[in-house]
C-alpha cells in the first residue's frame, strides 16, 4: 500500500495531460495510485487484469504503463515483456516484491524502472517524469546526416532505419531507444563513455536507470554470453566501453 506519510501532496499540474495506464488488481491501491496521478495532472485509466490492459492498447496509446506484478490472470513479468516487445511502451513496475532478483528480472525483461510498495507519492511522480522526459527526447528528430552503415564483429547496423543485422544475416529488432544507444557506442568505440554521455545529457537524474537497462537489453541481442560480455564492457565506477573495431560505409 502507499505510504500515507507526507500527504497532502502539493499537486503540480502537467501541461500535456499524459495518459497513463495502471494495472493493479487491489481496488484500494488502484484508487490511491490513480488519485495521486490525477492530482499531478495526468490522465489515468485503470485495469484489474493484464488482459484488460492489452485489450485497451488496441485503441489507445498511453505514454506509460504502471504495472503490478501480482495479477490474477497473467504473470506480471510476462506482461512487461509483451509490452516492451509488441508495444514499445515505457513500463514502470510498482509491486510488493522487494527481492533483488525480482528487480533485476523486471528491468531485464523490459521495465524502465521498479518501485517497491510502500512508496512515497513524490518519488512515484519523480520517476514517472524521468521516464517521460527520456522517451520524449528519444523521439525528437535529429539533424540530417549522411546515411552510413556501421560494421562490427560481423554485425551491420543502419542508424537511418534502426536496422540491425546479425553475422548470420538475421534481422534483430531494436527499440528506438536501444538503436540510439547502440549508435552512440558505435560512434566512439574503444572509449569509456559515462552514463551521462550515453544519455546525451549532463544532468542525468540519479533515479534514472535507463542506460543500464538498455545496455542489458543490447547485450541480450549482441552477446553470445550476456553475463560475460565481450562487446559492451562495464568499466566499474566509470561507465561502458564498446570493445570492437567499427567501420562505417
Amino acid at each position: 500500500m502507499m505510504n500515507p506519510a507526507n500527504t497532502p501532496i502539493e499537486a503540480v499540474a502537467e501541461s500535456r495531460h499524459d495518459l497513463i495506464f495502471v494495472v493493479e488488481d487491489e481496488p484500494e491501491i488502484s484508487r490511491l495510485i490513480c488519485r495521486t496521478l490525477q492530482e499531478y495532472g495526468f490522465d489515468v485509466r485503470s485495469f484489474r487484469t493484464g488482459q484488460e490492459l492489452l485489450g485497451a492498447l488496441a485503441s489507445a496509446r498511453p505514454r506509460l504503463c504502471l504495472v503490478d506484478l501480482g495479477l490474477p490472470d497473467i504473470d506480471g513479468m510476462e506482461l512487461v515483456g509483451r509490452l516492451w516487445k509488441t508495444h514499445d511502451c515505457p513500463v514502470l513496475i510498482l509491486t510488493g516484491r522487494s527481492h533483488v532478483a525480482d528487480r533485476v528480472v523486471g528491468l531485464e525483461t523490459g521495465a524502465d524502472d521498479y518501485i517497491v510498495k510502500p512508496f512515497e507519492p513524490r518519488e512515484l511522480i519523480a520517476r514517472i517524469r524521468v521516464i517521460l522526459r527520456r522517451y520524449a527526447r528519444s523521439t525528437e528528430p535529429e539533424p540530417a546526416t549522411a546515411a552510413r552503415c556501421a560494421r562490427f564483429a560481423g554485425w551491420r547496423f543502419d542508424p537511418d532505419s534502426n536496422r540491425l543485422t546479425s553475422p548470420a544475416g538475421h534481422a534483430v529488432e531494436l527499440s528506438v531507444s536501444e538503436a540510439r544507444l547502440l549508435a552512440a557506442l558505435l560512434q566512439r568505440p574503444n572509449r569509456i563513455l559515462t552514463r551521462e554521455q550515453l544519455a546525451g545529457r549532463s544532468d542525468l537524474d540519479p533515479l534514472d536507470r535507463s542506460i543500464d537497462v538498455r545496455i542489458s537489453r543490447l547485450r541480450q541481442k549482441l552477446e553470445d554470453s550476456p553475463a560475460s560480455p565481450t562487446l559492451i564492457k562495464t568499466i566499474y565506477g566509470a561507465g561502458y566501453l564498446f570493445a570492437a573495431g567499427v567501420a562505417w560505409d
